[in-house]
């Protein structure tokens, strides 16, 4: 499916059918900028723009560290092999939940550069237009049962499929104006036999709603209804 390209420091994967002119470049955000085509994003913890342009909607990620090792070290990881960079790994992932059937955003290109012994990431996928994030909608006030529910019943597909998110947050699952839900950043993310990590995953939606409501949002409500739907 994916095509890889070598470019300076490193190489490209990417999708011949959404991908007209490879390269570099794809990940340009100042070649973007310079054509109008580049809209910035906040929210989450990666480095997010958005590409609209000649019918493209694009979404592009540059991968970030967090926690403590950020405030050292932002974009740079350890280079252990090519088929190991965290853009190349997520891409396939993408992929494979696609042909899946999971509700995921489509894979169009990943990238990565490397230095002496460290390389720094770049991915580029489909962009949700009209999807809003569960944070986006749980501060406007508009989450309901329904919504929760479905949730959880997407939550559930990709458990049984034997999917584990490795960093499920409130800003990676995305509601659309139906009902219809995704999830995003497969950073990470692997394909295992069941078992505890559904649990830590719950846990760790768990502390992001939390964190995402202090000022008082109700979300343990909610939160009750979605662990339903996901264990019926």
């Amino acid at each position: 499916m994916f095509q890889r390209l070598a470019v300076d420091r490193g190489a490209i994967l990417f999708d011949p059918e959404r991908v007209d002119d490879p390269g570099w470049g794809l990940f340009d955000r100042a070649r973007w900028n310079t054509r109008g085509a580049l809209i910035a994003h906040t929210g989450g913890r990666g480095s997010i723009h958005f590409i609209e342009d000649r019918g493209r909607r694009w979404a592009l990620r540059r991968y970030l560290r967090g926690g403590v090792v950020a405030h050292l070290v932002r974009e740079r990881f350890l280079f252990l092999g090519e088929d190991r960079t965290r853009s190349f790994q997520e891409l396939r992932l993408l992929a494979t939940l696609l042909q899946m059937g999971l509700p995921v955003p489509a894979p169009v290109a990943a990238g990565y550069r490397r230095g002496c012994c460290t390389y720094m990431a770049e991915l580029i996928t489909e962009r949700l237009f009209g999807a809003a994030s569960l944070t986006e909608v749980l501060r406007a006030g508009r989450m309901n049962e329904a919504c929760w529910a479905a949730i959880g019943r997407c939550l559930r597909r990709f458990h049984d499929a034997g999917v584990q998110h490795a960093d499920l947050t409130a800003n990676n699952i995305m509601l659309g104006e139906e009902g219809e839900v995704w999830l995003l950043d497969f950073d990470r993310g692997r394909l295992r036999e069941p078992g505890a990590w559904r649990e830590r995953v719950f846990d760790r939606l768990a502390r992001s709603l939390a964190k995402i409501t202090a000022g008082g949002i109700q979300w343990q409500p909610g939160f009750l209804v979605l662990r339903a739907a996901h264990d019926r």
